[in-house]
């Protein structure tokens, strides 16, 4: 029976266990979205994870939700990526980009004092939007977002370019993969929603056309790196960010079909409502099992006891953990001891110094023979 700790292959992606550390905001880069220094200790005492998704990554100056996010668009930022890439692989860990654009997710003040942009410019519910920003006394705080702008033709060409480009970079700093951001309501989310997307030409309509963003963003990273090396998150039901998606059976089952062929390395499905107490996972197997058997990564409210069942069932190839992994750096070997597991600190989760990021402790070794 395979269990959590079985090796497992997703695309060209070969992971030691099934048990992958998913991709999550610590906000700890400067100002010029260059990755902090000591990144590279926090990602490689999580480097036994069988894969790593890294916190979402900027594409270009105008993605940011979350104040000091790292970026992937300068040679700078991708050195300080490369540092942290190759001690996860001194560590014998395999890591992915989580490349992201926030869109319409945003405020000028995190932009330079440009606008935000987003499919149509859909304003109506700024207050539901999630940006955070890092006050001169050091407190993380929500702040209020800024009404967005419809994109131009151009600046989607843009965007497209903008992913192949940080793809290109990730390839450069040693990066296994990426995982392009399609969830939580961010810029592809909201190409998908039929009620951000309420543009009349290619890239709006039918499902066709609003999933028209995500496929050629796929495309223009393929021509960097292989498909097989290229992963996808989406979160259907996700209410974070507002994306209010009337019939998300009927606009990811037709991304579904489409994805069965795209050749991805996987599909990583978040449930998101499940931090809010509602978890809708049946409802998102439903629909992406129908007509997806490629691999799969599961994720969101996911207990350790839970996982094992889900993968020993052939449910998914993998499950994801968030706020496990950020307080438990050896989770690996926590669950394969069955706890105890360390809560994580409320202070330091986002920005700030090492405490709360370097600071949880890992299991202490076994005695011989005690």
């Amino acid at each position: 029976m395979t269990d959590l700790f079985h090796p497992a292959t997703l695309g060209a992606l070969d992971l030691a266990n099934r048990i992958v550390m998913a991709p999550m905001t610590r906000s700890r880069a400067d100002e010029t979205g260059i990755i902090n220094q000591t990144a590279s200790e926090y990602y490689a005492t999580r480097a036994s994870a069988g894969l790593i998704v890294s916190e979402g990554i900027n594409v270009s100056p105008r993605s940011r939700a979350f104040d000091r996010t790292p970026g992937l668009w300068t040679d700078e930022q991708t050195e300080g990526w490369k540092a942290v890439v190759d001690r996860v692989h001194e560590k014998g860990g395999r890591i992915v980009a989580q490349l992201w654009h926030a869109g319409r997710a945003s405020a000028r003040g995190l932009l330079s004092e440009e606008q935000p942009l987003s499919p149509s410019g859909v304003n109506d519910d700024l207050n539901a939007l999630q940006v955070w920003a890092l006050l001169a006394n050091g407190a993380y705080v929500r702040i209020a977002a800024t009404s967005s702008r419809a994109m131009t033709l151009g600046e989607i060409r843009d965007v497209v370019n903008e992913f192949r480009v940080a793809a290109a970079n990730a390839v450069r700093a040693g990066f296994d993969g990426v995982e392009i951001h399609g969830a939580n309501g961010y810029l592809i989310h909201q190409f998908l929603s039929p009620t951000i997307n309420l543009r009349a030409d290619g890239y709006g309509g039918n499902s066709e056309g609003r999933s028209r963003l995500l496929q050629e963003i796929v495309a223009a990273i393929s021509e960097v790196m292989p498909r097989s090396r290229i992963g996808l998150r989406l979160s259907p039901f996700a209410d974070y960010n507002s994306t209010r998606d009337p019939k998300p059976e009927d606009t990811y089952g037709a991304l579904a079909h489409w994805l069965q062929t795209a050749g991805l390395a996987y599909l990583h499905l978040a449930d998101t409502n499940a931090w809010t107490g509602a978890p809708d996972y049946e409802r998102m197997l439903s629909i992406f099992r129908e007509h997806y058997r490629g691999p799969l990564i599961v994720n969101a409210g996911i207990t350790p006891e839970r996982a094992a069942g889900i993968i020993s069932s052939g449910e998914a190839d993998a499950v994801a953990f968030g706020r496990l992994f950020l307080a438990n750096p050896d989770l690996p070997a926590r669950i394969r001891a069955g706890g105890p597991y360390n809560a994580p600190q409320r202070i330091g989760i986002y920005g700030g110094s090492d405490s709360g990021y370097l600071d949880y402790p890992s299991l202490e070794p076994t005695v011989a023979g005690g």
